[in-house]
């Protein structure tokens, strides 16, 4: 063992005997993954930091290209059914009032998240014709925000598999419900919920972890249309009956204008949702008007810009701001500089094995309007990550479910892991791995001879990360 890795066995067993003052609460986890995105389950770090990452731009993956779709196309969702992929969006190709009738929604599917198409469903006579891809139109407002969610609830019926909420402050939000994500009616005529602006795209799931839907909504923190755009929230039982709209918090930090929100459960861990939201900068202005005309912006969406930002919340009413500089910053180009591109769209989706992919609405108000895909490992939002000299990690105290550790990790070369499992009361050293190295999605941890933890399962422990070079995305117990 070098010089390093002896610091850091040090550092961990003073630890172990450091933390066993004032009773903390325990934390059961049961065999969720942990993802490493906020401080909720970390109790110290010693030259060990959360790292936000960012995602590989992997290019244009649909235009919008369509008549009756057009550079003001906006609004996205997507949504990962089985083995296909269907994405839902405003078709609107001139500038208008909010809720005007050249508003349509589109849909286009995909086998892999990567290659999309557009199909002819002949529901509605669009622009003269009925081959087309619009699922909703002459339904104005809803189509201004048209946002769709497979519902999860256990028992829903078929015929509400898929439900979905749209509208303006004039109309509410108007509830949908389909049976297979292309032909939509409506709940009912009067609006569900109608406390809130709803000047944006306005989102709602099933969530798993409060047994209970839930809708992420557009306020603002003043009266009427004035001070920050922000986000509300409001739950429900049935769908129908919402409770109050509650402004979001954000902790001690700055408000932004925040255009929307993307709220959504993480698809390998429910039990965080993940909002990688649009944060809009008014009056800043990078492209001036001889560029703005050469690009073939519109002349009212110049004056701006925008970017991504990522936050998370574990549910009722605040927003973890960990990491406050942007996520996906504006690419090379003016293109990218102006008003209300690099708008997220709402939902991550895994796109094979090891990856995940996040899609992003780019040139707006552009002939060049379109879906731009970009990429991250799975887990792979931020990591605890330490460098060369190595530091460590320790958790608050939890109980755990299952036999066996697994790690989402990446290390160099050079680098290493190593976890120590710790008696939550008497700060005792109970199991201590051997040295993890490599880059994988879920290694199972070994300690010495055996993987199994199964006589730990239920008790109040702690782990301890010895970390040289290496970036730990998540972790998880099970089988």
């Amino acid at each position: 063992m070098n010089r390093t890795k002896n610091t850091l066995l040090a550092v961990l067993l003073l630890a172990a005997y450091s933390l066993t003052g004032q009773p903390v609460e325990t934390i059961d986890i049961g065999s969720e993954r942990q993802l490493l995105v906020d401080h909720y389950l970390i109790d110290t770090l010693d030259e060990v930091a959360l790292k936000l990452h960012e995602p590989q731009d992997m290019g244009p993956v649909m235009y919008f290209d369509r008549p009756w779709e057009g550079q003001f196309s906006a609004y996205c969702t997507v949504i990962r059914d089985g083995d296909l992929f269907r994405a839902y969006y405003r078709g609107l190709p001139v500038s208008g009032r909010d809720g005007s009738t050249n508003e349509v929604t589109c849909y286009a599917e995909s086998d892999d998240g990567i290659n999309w198409r557009k199909p002819s469903l002949e529901l509605f006579d669009v622009h003269e014709t009925k081959a087309n891809n619009v699922i909703l139109a002459n339904a104005a407002p809803v189509t201004h925000n048209f946002s769709p969610f497979l519902d999860t609830r256990p028992g829903v019926p078929v015929e509400e598999k898929y439900k979905a909420l749209g509208g303006t402050v004039e109309s509410g939000l108007i509830a949908y419900h389909s049976p297979d994500g292309i032909h939509w009616k409506k709940v009912q005529e009067a609006p569900v919920i109608t406390d809130g602006m709803f000047d944006s795209q306005n989102v709602a799931f099933w969530s798993e972890s409060e047994k209970k839907y839930v809708a992420y909504v557009r306020v603002w923190t003043g009266n009427g249309y004035s001070g920050y755009r922000s986000v509300g929230r409001t739950t429900s039982d049935d769908f129908i009956h919402w409770s109050e709209t509650t402004p979001m918090t954000f902790g001690d930090t700055p408000l932004q204008h925040l255009y929307t929100n993307q709220t959504h459960p993480y698809f390998r861990a429910p039990q965080i949702y993940i909002s990688i939201a649009a944060r809009f900068m008014p009056n800043r202005q990078v492209v001036d008007e001889q560029s703005a005309e050469k690009l073939g912006v519109n002349p009212k969406y110049y004056k701006d810009c925008s970017d991504a930002i990522f936050m998370t919340s574990r549910g009722e009413t605040e927003y973890d701001r960990t990491f406050l500089e942007s996520f996906i910053r504006p690419g090379i180009g003016l293109e990218n500089w102006v008003s209300r591109t690099n708008y997220p769209a709402l939902n991550v989706l895994q796109t094979s094995p090891t990856e995940m992919s996040v899609y992003v609405n780019q040139d707006y108000a552009q002939p060049s309007a379109h879906l731009r895909r970009y990429a991250l490992r799975l887990d792979g939002f931020t990591s605890a990550s330490a460098g060369f000299d190595g530091g460590t990690m320790v958790t608050r105290p939890f109980t755990f479910s299952g036999e066996e550790l697994f790690l989402n990790f990446r290390t160099s070369a050079a680098g290493s892991i190593r976890a120590y499992i710790v008696d939550a009361e008497t700060g005792k050293i109970l199991e201590s791995s051997t040295e993890i190295i490599g880059n994988e999605i879920e290694r199972a941890v070994s300690w010495g001879s055996s993987r199994s933890l199964g006589h730990l399962a239920g008790k109040a422990v702690r782990l301890k990360f010895g970390m040289q070079d290496a970036d730990l995305y998540s972790f998880r117990f099970g089988q």
